[in-house]
């Protein structure tokens, strides 16, 4: 009913504008004088609008918006408003009809009985075609303020290309935080277990005593298998070749397996996702796993990957003390990861826990 209502205000508006601006139509400065109360009611009408789809359709409208685009909405939209009016009266009529001759056959007030089973058929036929028309004209709102309130194809397209520039240095970034971070794994790890290594053997052959020679010996050797498996914890962490060879799956189980804390992985994905799309879930998961055991102080995580409307949907939860930082190093770069792909990532991290990491990435 308010739709109606407005759809009456708005063709008084449409019709005082059209007269205000028909003197001035070739005259520029007074043109633009005239247009100026007319955009700013056509703008106030709008946006009554806006919270009317809002409120009553569920109709999510941008409040940027050119003047001339609210006016050619308004102009556009007392017809629909006109529309729904009549449909709404429809309703009524229908009600009212199938009412009526139903309690004409209860009172006996009819002398054709078998009149009334085609009245009463005949009025709830009509409801139900206006019923149709409601939903029909609640559609064509949703059309009608998106075709005009909503951003043009320029605009989309510029939309677009920004997004796209800002995921390409996005990735740019990732890429760089990445080298970064095998760089410190190399330097703090590696690196310090080989320059102990090569002190070791040294000591070794400079030494006289044939036993302490020996314990320095096997003292290299250990330390010679330690830097062996941080190697693999760091050629691990670059690309897990699990993953290429046999699919998503294993790979996040092998996560579970080599993680200190319990990990459940619950997977119910049908088929295996796309090279990029497994990627991008596995570091999600690996980092997350990773952040839980070292920071969180968790003693169980849950893994749990489903696909929904198109989506491979991520989500990792752990009971630890929680207040994770989204904007660290770590889960910053995988929310730029997740935007490369268009998808969307989130941190919920309550101090005291617990902390859950949601992904979802746009799949085929």
């Amino acid at each position: 009913m308010t739709g109606a209502a407005s759809a009456a205000v708005e063709l008084l508006f449409t019709v005082l504008s059209g007269l205000a601006l028909l003197p001035v139509l070739a005259w520029p400065r007074g043109r633009q004088a005239v247009l100026r109360p007319v955009f700013a009611g056509a703008r106030r009408l709008t946006q009554f609008e806006r919270r009317r789809l809002g409120t009553w359709l569920s109709v999510s409208v941008s409040p940027v918006y050119e003047d001339a685009r609210a006016l050619r909405y308004i102009a556009c939209r007392w017809a629909l408003g006109a529309l729904g009016a009549i449909v709404l009266l429809s309703v009524a009529a229908g009600l009212i009809y199938s009412t009526y001759w139903m309690f004409a056959w209860i009172v006996g007030d009819v002398e054709h009985p078998w009149a009334i089973v085609f009245s009463a058929f005949g009025g709830l036929f009509l409801l139900f075609l206006a019923v149709q028309g409601v939903i029909g004209v609640a559609e064509l709102e949703r059309q009608l303020a998106r075709h005009f309130l909503g951003p043009s194809h320029q605009e989309e397209l510029e939309r677009r290309i920004v997004e796209l520039a800002a995921s390409r240095a996005a990735v740019v970034d990732a890429v760089d935080d990445e080298r970064r971070r095998i760089e410190r794994d190399l330097h703090d790890g590696v690196q310090q277990r080989l320059v102990a290594l090569g002190m070791l053997l040294g000591r070794a052959l400079r030494s006289q005593d044939p036993e302490r020679a020996d314990r320095l010996l096997r003292q290299a050797h250990d330390e010679s298998r330690q830097a062996l498996a941080d190697l693999r914890e760091v050629a691990w962490r670059i690309y897990p070749t699990t993953l290429d060879e046999a699919g998503l799956r294993a790979a996040l189980e092998t996560v579970a397996e080599r993680s200190s804390v319990p990990v459940r992985v619950e997977y119910e994905l049908a088929a295996e996702p796309e090279k990029a799309t497994a990627s991008v879930a596995y570091f999600v998961v690996c980092e997350a796993v990773t952040n839980a055991v070292k920071h969180a102080m968790a003693s169980h995580i849950t893994v749990h990957l489903w696909a929904a409307e198109g989506a491979l949907c991520v989500r990792i939860e752990d009971d630890g003390m929680g207040g994770a930082n989204p904007t660290g190093s770590g889960l910053f770069g995988l929310a730029r990861r997740v935007d490369a792909l268009d998808g969307r990532f989130t941190v919920l991290s309550p101090t005291g826990g617990p902390t859950v990491i949601s992904a979802e990435l746009p799949c085929a």
